[in-house]
């Protein structure tokens, strides 16, 4: 990818999380933040951590009733992103691609799955790499259904509710500290997001 077009991409990822991190303020935030885990679970770039961090930090009493929204969208949404996979190999191949545009994505993926299988799964449930890129994979790859919702459902949780056990703990002593420097951190965010979605692309 040229430096013109992962300048391109970033830009576009860094709107993207404006536009998400917009709907912390409204009326049906926490709607929003369930469409927006399910949708990231099985094609849309930015996390739901975005919205849930703008929310817990908001309202950090609130903080684990938002997690646990997050983590039942993004557990749908996983059920939707197999689906894709298993029933519609081409455009979950395509969308792989998307995500990985080297020539054998696929087979890569394959193989990390059959290297770390369940363990493979909750990484990628907790870590920066798109969560859809295995969500649809699993699907294609026929990975067993019931151990990929053991792996999804004990994955997602640690990761939301982690970030939300931040701002429920510490929200009123970090919120100076958040406020002074929220640009660079956002800055920061988007750059571990974005290299997420190349993670893949270095995996032997």
């Amino acid at each position: 990818m040229s430096k013109l077009k992962s300048l391109k991409f970033f830009q576009w990822i860094n709107r993207c999380k404006d536009w998400t991190e917009s709907f912390s303020a409204k009326p049906n935030a926490q709607q929003a933040l369930f469409v927006f885990a399910l949708a990231e679970a099985v094609f849309f770039p930015i996390p739901p951590d975005v919205l849930l961090i703008a929310m817990a930090f908001s309202v950090p009493s609130k903080s684990f009733r938002f997690a646990l929204v997050c983590t039942a969208g993004s557990v749908v949404g996983a059920v939707l992103g197999y689906g894709l996979g298993y029933l519609f190999s081409d455009a979950g191949t395509a969308l792989i691609n998307f995500f990985d545009p080297s020539e054998k994505s696929v087979e890569k993926i394959n193989e990390l799955f059959e290297t770390y299988g369940f363990w493979g799964i909750i990484v990628a449930a907790i870590t920066p790499i798109p969560f859809k890129v295995f969500t649809v994979a699993s699907g294609l790859f026929r990975y067993d259904f019931f151990t990929f919702m053991l792996a999804i459902s004990i994955g997602r949780p640690i990761r939301f509710f982690a970030v939300s056990a931040l701002f429920y703990f510490f929200g009123k002593k970090i919120k100076p500290f958040i406020d002074k420097y929220f640009e660079l951190l956002s800055i920061l965010f988007v750059v571990l997001l974005v290299g997420g979605f190349f993670i893949l692309k270095y995996i032997n």
